[in-house]
């Protein structure tokens, strides 16, 4: 399995209500030298969480106790600039599961889906909701739910659905990447070259 099966996901978030997070703020370039996924997390917005001496900025969410969770919620915009995977790579690797905007740059949101991030696209208005709803209360819980595909402020019971392209909701389903989907069909593969060949 590529990494875990979404299903549904309930968890507290962590709010970032900046707008045109770029990828090169998400995880900046020099940190790009390694080719395995693995490590990126330390590295999440590098240059908001620390000075220059590696003290950390106290006044960032990521450095702030009192927030956690699965769920990362952004600004409008969010993924923008250069395609990087390693953007994607280093929000996973710091263990979140889910990025919640108002839009997602199309790169970003396809890096984000081949590795297990759930990039939910809510409303501007459904978006303010979900910050208030952090600002009011750091521990309030989402539900999002990938069958359905909806997210739920549970304190309220408010949802929005998503939109998700139906193979790539499989391949999350189910924990596959693209080869692990090729690898789950492989019975089927052979059948289809055996009945070409005889």
């Amino acid at each position: 399995m590529a990494y875990d099966k979404f299903t549904v996901l309930k968890s507290t978030a962590v709010p970032l209500p900046i707008e045109n997070v770029d990828t090169d703020q998400i995880i900046p370039a020099r940190f790009l030298k390694a080719t395995k996924r693995e490590g990126f997390g330390d590295n999440l917005f590098r240059d908001w969480c620390y000075n220059g001496d590696d003290t950390p900025k106290q006044d960032f969410v990521l450095n702030n106790p009192i927030y956690s969770g699965k769920i990362l919620v952004g600004g409008h915009n969010f993924g923008s600039g250069s395609s990087r995977e390693h953007a994607a790579w280093a929000i996973y690797d710091y263990g979140f599961r889910c990025v919640v905007s108002s839009f997602f740059a199309d790169i970003f949101k396809g890096n984000s889906l081949n590795i297990g991030i759930l990039p939910v696209q809510v409303s501007p208005e459904f978006l303010d909701k979900i910050f208030q709803t952090i600002e009011g209360d750091p521990h309030a819980e989402f539900e999002v739910n990938l069958a359905e595909q909806t997210i739920t402020i549970l304190a309220t019971g408010e949802n929005h659905s998503f939109d998700i392209n139906g193979y790539k909701k499989h391949n999350m389903m189910n924990g596959f990447d693209d080869i692990d989907y090729l690898q789950a069909m492989k019975s089927e593969i052979n059948q289809f070259e055996l009945e070409r060949l005889y």
